[in-house]
């Protein structure tokens, strides 16, 4: 299929797990103990590990616009990891005392670092799991809102989400450059087919185990 209906047909897939992913962040009350705070500490290793997989790629993707989009998004997602230290040090955690990666890398890392081709991490990566981020950071952003803390929800809504819907944009431009071939697209399905599972998985996992839930992405 042409490249414009292979992207069609990805909306289509995602936006099915994006509303089980959504559906499922916002399900029931939050507990009374799931703080802002405790939840912007989970953000911090969604944020460093998009920054080190955006970095990893650069490092050996070939295609310069790509390169160039990868160095983007690291910037972004160590920015976005700054600001919030920062709002956790405004809560009352100090900068530093959060070790986000003293648990290991999560699943998603792990099968991202294993993705070989550019076609595969763009699909996986800007495009879907940034789609992922866009609706997990809107339940979160409307959780802190309830809460009370407005400075966090603006944080989310005027200043992350908006880079992360530059990224998901430009993954949906180079999906649309480089899916061009039968083989290429199927490795594009497969990896965001792979990346939208591991996400249902982990978040399922999260609410079970740890009552976690409202989580943002990153």
């Amino acid at each position: 299929m042409t490249p414009d209906a292979f992207v069609a047909e990805l909306d289509t897939l995602t936006q099915q797990a994006l509303d089980r992913l959504g559906a499922a962040a916002t399900a029931g009350e939050p507990a009374a103990e799931l703080t802002v705070a405790a939840l912007l500490k989970l953000a911090l290793k969604n944020e460093i590990e998009a920054a080190e997989i955006a970095a990893r790629w650069m490092a050996d993707t070939p295609e310069l616009e790509v390169k160039l989009a990868l160095a983007r998004q690291a910037g972004d997602e160590a920015k976005h990891y700054r600001l919030i230290e920062e709002r956790l040090a405004a809560l009352g955690v100090p900068p530093g005392s959060v070790d986000p990666l003293a648990d290991g890398y999560s699943p998603l890392y792990q099968y991202l670092a294993r993705l070989p081709t550019t076609v595969e991490r763009v699909a996986a990566g800007p495009f879907t799991r940034e789609a992922i981020a866009l609706v997990r950071n809107a339940a979160f952003a409307d959780f802190c809102a309830a809460r009370g803390d407005t400075e966090t929800a603006r944080l989310y809504r005027e200043v992350i989400q908006p880079d992360e819907g530059h990224h998901h944009a430009l993954g949906r431009t180079l999906l649309l450059r480089y899916a061009t071939t039968p083989e290429r697209q199927a490795a594009a399905r497969r990896a965001a087919e792979g990346t939208l599972r591991l996400a249902e998985e982990i978040q399922e996992t999260a609410r079970l185990r740890r009552g976690i839930t409202r989580a943002p992405g990153c």
